[in-house]
């Protein structure tokens, strides 16, 4: 496996001195790669970009957002983290009121961008550093005006102070068992992304009574995937449903009594895309962002917080399992595109929130 440079990641730290931090500014912009160097200096004339984030937590969203900035000095990141439904909601509202603010937008929930596309919204372009992502994910987009960004794997939980291993439930279907009433938390598909696609992935296996069985158990209901894994921190809760595995792992390895429980049916995976809006105010910085974010480095800083890296030179987080041992299950991007705002609907009919 190729050795994989560190330097744009780490960079100096919060106490270098002006003169160590004019080292790096030279030695980036000396070590980048001739198609990251062209758009870095154009980049540098822009000063900025703003990323839409709607994929990863919002720690691994600042951390992602410091490692660009670390990489390409000069290259400010304003990072607006959010859910994927809020983050397209805004580049909605922006979109209303002429009003160009979003470089690049990041949503777990990818018929977002076949609308995008579909209504001419989106910018043409394919970063060089995509040959090197995980081949199964390479091409999410085959006119290239979207990319993948994101690979979540989303599952069940268990606080271990609550509930055995021996008892813990075992499938996605094990949740609508009467005796986890009152104790099982899971986020919102008007919220989020990801539980959008789990929602209709859910309706696809077993049918909309799915969810009429899981209102009768009262679910804590929250907006992101990420809070019931903080009511299960917080021992409020005992079952998660459809947690990210990277951000339980990370609450583990921080000495939190969770586990991960991958369901038998298969555990969701969200491969989602990032892309430039067509009016993006700052074009160049942000494919510069496109190649970081499809490049080793910013595989390295995900990987650091537990995220799934995108690229086969980058190992896997310790203590997850690798992808070839994993049952994956994903509905396709036509079934997301018009499942999630049906199951939308239908959520709000069922659980009256």
């Amino acid at each position: 496996m190729p050795q994989v440079s560190r330097r744009g990641v780490l960079g100096t730290g919060l106490g270098a001195t002006v003169a160590s931090f004019a080292i790096i500014r030279r030695g980036a912009a000396e070590n980048l790669p001739q198609h990251e160097r062209e758009l870095y200096e154009a980049a540098k004339r822009e000063g900025e970009i703003t990323w839409y984030s709607g994929q990863y937590s919002a720690e691994g969203s600042e951390a992602v957002g410091r490692g660009f900035m670390e990489r390409y000095p000069g290259v400010r990141c304003n990072v607006v983290r959010s859910t994927s439904q809020v983050a397209f909601q805004r580049l909605s509202q922006d979109a209303r009121a002429r009003v160009a603010q979003c470089d690049v937008f990041s949503s777990t929930n990818t018929g977002h961008f076949t609308m995008l596309k579909r209504e001419g919204r989106l910018l043409q372009f394919r970063p060089r550093n995509a040959d090197g992502l995980l081949e199964a994910i390479r091409v999410a987009d085959p006119d290239n005006y979207y990319q993948t960004s994101f690979l979540g794997l989303f599952l069940l939980g268990h606080n271990v102070q609550k509930v055995k291993e021996a008892d813990a439930p075992k499938s996605w279907t094990d949740v609508l068992d009467p005796k986890w009433k009152d104790q099982v938390a899971v986020g919102h598909p008007g919220f989020s992304g990801a539980i959008g696609v789990w929602a209709v992935q859910m309706r696809k296996m077993y049918g909309w009574d799915y969810f009429k069985r899981l209102e009768r158990n009262r679910p804590q209901i929250g907006r992101s995937s990420q809070d019931p894994v903080t009511l299960l921190n917080a021992g409020e809760r005992s079952i998660g449903i459809c947690v990210p595995a990277g951000t339980m792992l990370l609450s583990m390895s921080r000495g939190n009594p969770l586990r991960l429980i991958y369901p038998t049916e298969g555990t969701l995976a969200t491969i989602a895309p990032s892309a430039i809006p067509s009016n993006a105010p700052h074009p160049n910085a942000a494919k510069l962002f496109m190649e970081y974010q499809t490049g080793p480095e910013m595989s390295q800083v995900i990987r650091r917080l537990f995220g799934e890296p995108l690229r086969p030179d980058v190992p896997a987080a310790e203590g997850s399992l690798p992808l070839d041992q994993v049952k994956l299950i994903a509905p396709s991007q036509d079934e997301q595109e018009k499942g999630v705002p049906e199951v939308r609907e239908l959520w709000r009919d069922t659980f009256g929130i």
